[in-house]
């Protein structure tokens, strides 16, 4: 997927239990085509479920950003590379060693499975980031791993929106850049930091969008969904 390719929406499937996130498919029927399956589902029901999103017929994202040592790290997406998912996070601060490990395994066992690896999460701003004894900018941090990430042959990355220009201008089309932190004009923004609107991170180059409560608790998910996708496809 390219900057010229229409910008997706993923819904982020983060709800307390099976039943309800099985429920809120229903809702949401053929309203969008992916869905994020996040560590306190995947934690709580395991591969079954990523197993039962996809056989009601969605895309399924795997948010778990892997972060260990190299080998582990390639053991993990061997396993994952067994699962109908085709995205994968792992954190791009393991660093290159880590990253082309697990590049290797995906090449070996699911070359259709795509790696994003995660900058600097959404939540985070610089006074955090400081904190980590990290005294660059968020944007200056997120063009660094991003270098170490698409050296090592990572297919994507995960930054929020406000880092979309300056990587697309550095890198250019071909990355698959994810971007959460989404909030439709008008919504509460939560506990992230850096966020933007879906037409907006759209234009500015996201290859794909992750939007959660902004669907999730909404009085029509479904109709909610098909709003951000006209928003989307705005010019």
């Amino acid at each position: 997927m390219s900057q010229n390719d229409p910008c997706q929406l993923i819904l982020a499937l983060d709800l307390e239990t099976r039943e309800a996130a099985l429920a809120m498919l229903d809702h949401l029927g053929d309203s969008l085509k992916w869905v994020k399956v996040g560590l306190q589902l995947f934690t709580a029901y395991g591969p079954d479920f990523v197993r039962e999103v996809a056989d009601r017929g969605y895309k399924v994202f795997l948010d778990l950003k892997l972060h260990d040592i190299p080998n582990t790290v390639a053991k993990a997406v061997q396993s994952i590379a067994t699962l109908p998912v085709e995205l994968l996070t792992l954190h791009a601060s393991g660093g290159g060693e880590m990253l082309q490990w697990a590049n290797q395994a995906r090449a070996e066992h699911a070359p259709h499975l795509n790696l994003l690896a995660v900058t600097v999460l959404t939540s985070m701003d610089e006074a955090q980031l400081r904190s980590l004894n990290v005294h660059s900018t968020a944007e200056d941090q997120v063009l660094h791993l991003a270098d170490i990430t698409l050296q090592a042959g990572i297919q994507g990355l995960v930054c929020s929106s406000l880092e979309l220009t300056p990587l697309r201008q550095r890198f250019g089309n071909s990355p698959i850049i994810v971007t959460p932190g989404i909030r439709p004009a008008g919504a509460a923004s939560d506990e992230q930091k850096r966020i933007m609107t879906p037409r907006a991170a759209a234009a500015a180059g996201s290859s794909y969008i992750v939007v959660g409560r902004p669907i999730l608790n909404a009085a029509d998910p479904a109709a909610a969904a098909r709003a951000i996708q006209a928003e989307l496809r705005a010019e």
